[in-house]
């Protein structure tokens, strides 16, 4: 299967995943804005729990790269949507995002390369931070306790790394993710959002806000 040029209009595509095709969606930054050399890659939710690249949390941290003049690349993960294979519990997962990363990396080599998830993407992402060379982290909702995806053991990358978290997560328990975050070595930058579910429910403009405000000072020149 041929890899296919990176667009510069809106498109949904297929690239070539180790479990078979991969449905992608590619968005330039927003009209009007100067482009940046930055690819943001997002990655949804828990794939048997009905994630797909489509959410609302995913689409709505997209779109706030995409104001401040970055590039997005949502994909689906195996199984979910026209992507091809079978849940793999984060293994085959990563391994699809080392597919999609290897993708932008060929047809935008000069670009920085951010990686952001939400969720179960947040852990996919944050596994595959240090190795894919991410120059920029985003974890919104990370579920480091009670669904058996183990942050314990992460190479953390050294990088800028954001990390948004509702106080009124229904899901993810937000104080085990504020306690992690206190036991890190080395810090992100964590926002934690007043009265806000784990879908963000009400508060996805609030989501785009601190995203935008927190993530500014890294951007490039154009």
């Amino acid at each position: 299967m041929p890899s296919p040029a990176f667009p510069t209009e809106p498109t949904t595509l297929s690239l070539p995943g180790p479990a078979g095709a991969l449905e992608a969606v590619v968005d330039p930054p927003e009209h009007g804005v100067a482009a940046l050399p930055v690819v943001a890659i997002v990655c949804h939710p828990l794939s048997t729990d009905g994630g797909t690249m489509h959410n609302k949390v995913v689409t709505m941290a997209a779109r706030a790269l995409r104001e401040l003049g970055i590039a997005t690349v949502r994909f689906n993960f195996r199984s979910v949507g026209a992507s091809q294979g079978e849940f793999d519990h984060g293994v085959g997962e990563l391994d699809d995002l080392r597919a999609v990363a290897a993708w932008v990396r060929e047809q935008r080599p000069h670009a920085a390369l951010w990686l952001a998830g939400f969720s179960f993407g947040s852990y996919v992402a944050l596994r595959g931070a240090r190795e894919l060379g991410a120059d920029a982290v985003i974890s919104i909702a990370p579920p480091v306790a009670g669904r058996g995806w183990d942050f314990g053991r992460i190479d953390l990358p050294e990088v800028p790394w954001l990390v948004v978290m509702g106080e009124a997560d229904e899901i993810v328990a937000p104080q085990a993710v504020f306690d992690w975050v206190d036991a890190l070595p080395r810090k992100p930058v964590l926002v934690r959002m007043p009265d806000t579910s784990h879908f963000f429910h009400r508060k996805l403009i609030d989501l785009r806000a601190a995203i935008q405000d927190s993530v500014r000072g890294w951007l490039p020149h154009a």
